[in-house]
């Protein structure tokens, strides 16, 4: 028989690149969605006809329990969260509810439902915060310097905390900065991509941003999902750093998005250092050794760092190409 997956939080970006994934492993995939009356399901629009949705709420446990028991699924991919870190400080209350608490009402709920059920978190890079030492790895101290980062810290150590507590299969995927042409607007990468492609077509004239000289290990999200799956397909259940190795400013993201589009002054169009866009505690240099990952999963990123921006410059124009 097929395997069944559960994945919550479905309809942003990892959702469909880890369903498409798991289809192609032949699985039967159910996604969790929130009640609403009509869904935002731009991003798996694609796939209505190839996964079931299960409607829910993360804020409640009976609904987490409804689904389970509803599904019965192998595997459980808990990929939902508040994960915007600017909008964590305008929101810290409910970036607890559903980055934090939600973990655990998800756990509880695999705990009560199937023990036997293979449990995924969502860990972040963020938790690393102000680095206690470069690179980052499993062992790392975190030190998270957003409430972003401390909800992730805690779902990532109530996740630890049920696999030996309860001796279930639960696992923690620390992952770097993954991008796509499925990251939403509102996240910087993306964000410039969307800027270059509409500067570059005449329909914008300016890039407004926070810290150029923030460094982060950014790799595609569609390699990551692989490793995502191989960690629920151990022999015994573990917590893995994914990353490329390597790190990037923003400025080297946006002068190479400009680099694609055959802009070279792009120093003109780019507004730095806005203040709506600058964190209230800044996290400066993040980079991930996956070296555990490569060894124990035979997993590495498939898509060097120039692929990516390009990748994604490339889509924002075929988009606002078709609006205008």
């Amino acid at each position: 028989m097929a395997k069944k997956a559960l994945i919550t939080g479905i309809t942003g970006q990892d959702g469909p690149y880890l369903a498409e994934f798991l289809l192609s492993k032949g699985y039967e995939v159910f996604g969790f969605v929130r009640r609403l009356s009509t869904p935002n399901i731009t991003n798996i629009h694609h796939l209505k006809n190839k996964i079931q949705l299960v409607s829910g709420d993360l804020l409640d446990q009976g609904s987490i329990m409804g689904a389970l028991l509803e599904t019965k699924p192998d595997e459980v991919y808990n990929l939902a969260a508040q994960s915007f870190v600017e909008s964590s400080w305008k929101q810290p209350v409910l970036t607890g509810e559903f980055t934090a608490l939600s973990v655990t009402r998800m756990l509880e709920a695999v705990r009560l439902v199937d023990r036997n059920i293979r449990f995924y978190q969502a860990s972040s890079s963020e938790m690393f915060g102000k680095v206690t030492e470069t690179p980052q790895k499993e062992t790392t101290r975190f030190y998270p310097r957003s409430p972003y980062g401390v909800a992730k810290v805690y779902g990532h150590y109530i996740t630890v905390n049920y696999r030996e507590s309860y001796n279930m299969f639960a696992v923690s995927g620390i992952l770097f900065n993954h991008e796509s042409p499925r990251r939403g607007i509102e996240f910087v990468t993306r964000k410039i991509s969307n800027s270059v492609a509409r500067i570059s077509l005449g329909l914008s004239d300016s890039l407004e941003l926070g810290n150029l000289d923030s460094k982060r290990d950014w790799g595609f999200a569609g390699d990551y999902v692989e490793a995502m799956w191989l960690m629920l397909q151990q022999d015994h259940a573990d917590d893995y750093v994914i990353a490329t190795g390597e790190n990037h400013s923003v400025r080297e993201f946006v002068e190479l998005a400009f680099k694609i589009v055959g802009i070279t002054d792009w120093e003109k169009y780019v507004r730095a250092n806005h203040p709506k866009h600058l964190r209230p505690a800044e996290v400066d240099n993040l980079i991930g050794d996956y070296s555990k990952a490569r060894e124990k999963l035979g997993w590495q990123p498939k898509t060097s760092f120039p692929e990516l921006v390009e990748m994604m410059v490339k889509a924002d124009i075929e988009k606002e190409k078709k609006t205008m």
